[in-house]
């Protein structure tokens, strides 16, 4: 059966040698001779499936947009990237290496996906989130503001990590789980049982039974029913708090989550 081709290249782009491409038929949200965006070649966008790159989006390199995704505004997919199913990447957002995006999920603002990522499922990335290396982000989640997930790190669930939070390393942030403003969380499971993660004022460690944060030292049991009062009693601000008690709700499933 031969493949109806459903864009043509037509112009090319004295800067950057891209073509602008123009559909050929009806398909999706795209009527026959609408203008989309830049492409390298026929290489970087599928003539099956609903798939479009709109606006002044680019596509270059080896990258390959298929099935029903939309690459719009001023965003780029570039190296050896794959945005597929019903993905979809806007704004000003690159997503660019060995990335993938796909599903329902959606890149956006001036995110950057790149590395060995995977972004999947419904999750979100946006405003200047990265995320890179081999993480993957997936579920419902959402990445945002100036959040770092990277290494072999995980996000997945309803969870949020936001505000200027890293989640590195082996991580895995999961459930309805909040990791925001200076956090930096790289859950790494040692042969000591220690994990660390770093929270405003202090590393906050899990050594074996006890949860410590600076000078107090409690089970995980008794943080979740005090941690409030202990605050208060070292002048936390409400908002510290609230951040704090966020964390120890976190460690606590992780700590579930693996039989601790």
């Amino acid at each position: 059966m031969v493949m109806l081709k459903k864009y043509e290249l037509t112009e090319q782009h004295p800067d950057t040698g891209l073509w602008r491409i123009k559909a050929l038929r009806d398909f999706g949200n795209v009527a026959k001779g609408d203008i989309g965006g830049w492409i390298e070649g026929e290489k970087n966008l599928s003539h099956e499936g609903d798939a479009w790159v709109y606006g002044n989006a680019e596509v270059s390199g080896d990258a390959w947009v298929s099935g029903d995704a939309e690459v719009s505004g001023d965003a780029r997919v570039f190296g050896d990237a794959r945005v597929y199913g019903d993905a979809e990447v806007y704004g000003d957002a690159e997503v660019s290496g060995d990335a993938e995006v796909f599903g329902d999920a959606e890149v956006s603002g001036d995110a950057e996906v790149f590395g060995d990522a995977w972004v999947y499922g419904k999750a979100k990335v946006f405003g200047d989130a990265r995320v890179s290396g081999d993480a993957w982000v997936f579920g419902d989640a959402r990445v945002s503001g100036d959040a770092r997930v990277f290494g072999d790190a995980e996000v997945s669930g309803d969870a949020e990590v936001f505000g200027d939070a890293w989640v590195y390393g082996k991580a895995e942030v999961f459930g309805d789980a909040r990791v925001s403003g200076d956090a930096r969380v790289s859950r790494a499971k040692h042969t000591s049982n220690v994990w660390t993660m770093t929270l405003g004022k202090h590393t906050i460690t899990v050594d074996g039974d006890y949860l410590n944060i600076g000078c107090e030292s409690h089970t995980i049991k008794q943080w979740l029913k005090n941690f409030r009062k202990i605050g208060e009693m070292e002048g936390y601000s409400p908002e510290e708090i609230e951040r704090y008690g966020d964390a120890i709700t976190m460690i606590n499933k992780w700590l579930k989550a693996d039989g601790s």
